[in-house]
């Protein structure tokens, strides 16, 4: 197996998931080495360090810019992608807030409606968040 220790920065591509044990997570960062999207790279991360872990499992969102470091493993096997084995982690920016698309939050009252065109039911809510239906 061929390694090689890397620092890259790149945008957080999809939500991080746990890894296969505790502490541990997997995540992809899409890298744009020039400014056209045709040269845009995937990168399959992992992190068994369990403070980068619990970030991106409860803190980090996609679309936020990372700075990571770590060692590059390729395996012998050429099916298999080159993996990014994090083991220091920076947030140079986070992604800007997602506006509500298809969705309307509604107030009467004291309640709280949500118009949502992806479903048939309308969740009711009390303006301090409480669930009433």
């Amino acid at each position: 197996m061929d390694t090689k220790h890397l620092t890259i920065d790149g945008f957080l591509d999809t939500v991080p998931t746990p890894g296969d044990a505790p502490g541990t997570a997997r995540f992809q960062l899409i890298v744009s080495p020039t400014d056209d999207v045709v040269d845009d790279v995937i990168w399959s991360c992992t992190t068994n360090t369990p403070g980068i872990a619990h970030a991106l499992l409860t803190e980090i969102q996609p679309g936020d810019l990372l700075h990571v470091s770590g060692v590059l493993a390729q395996s012998d096997s050429p099916a298999e992608p080159a993996r990014l084995a994090v083991n220091a982690l920076e947030v140079l920016a986070t992604a800007p807030a997602r506006a509500l698309q298809e969705m309307v939050l509604d107030r009467y009252g004291d309640c709280v409606v949500v118009f949502d065109t992806d479903t048939d039911t309308v969740p009711v809510f009390t303006a301090l968040g409480q669930w009433v239906g």
